[in-house]
């Protein structure tokens, strides 16, 4: 029997325009594109948007909770920076794939500019 390996999760920052790291709309409709276009099941999420403030406008953090585990991106607008992370388990089948082209995705939604990423194969 083959050990299990649990799956692929991406952890990144990276730089993006600040008027695509304030709508957490957008990434809501994104985010929510990607599970249905991945045939994932979403079973929790929470949306958060913070306000503007002397540093400029505010950013917003999201995490989807899925069967398969789950995705994050939190923010900062006033630095052009979010952190991402994805990670889906490989109990039903191998997501590898499916984890970067999520991050792929996403960084083409921002329009990001990837500044570090760590792939961690559990």
């Amino acid at each position: 029997m083959l050990p299990y390996s649990p799956g692929l999760h991406i952890l990144a920052t990276f730089g993006a325009p600040a008027p695509a790291l304030c709508d957490a709309e957008a990434c809501r409709a994104f985010f929510d594109a990607q599970v249905h276009a991945f045939g994932l099941e979403k079973v929790g999420e929470a949306y958060h948007s913070f306000p503007a403030d002397e540093n400029g406008a505010g950013g917003f953090t999201a995490v989807l909770a899925l069967t398969e585990s789950h995705l994050s991106i939190h923010t900062w607008p006033e630095h052009g920076l979010a952190t991402f992370d994805v990670f889906l388990s490989n109990f039903r089948r191998d997501n590898a794939a499916t984890v970067q082209a999520i991050y792929a995705a996403t960084l083409a939604f921002f329009g990001g500019i990837e500044q570090h990423k760590t792939e961690v194969r559990r």
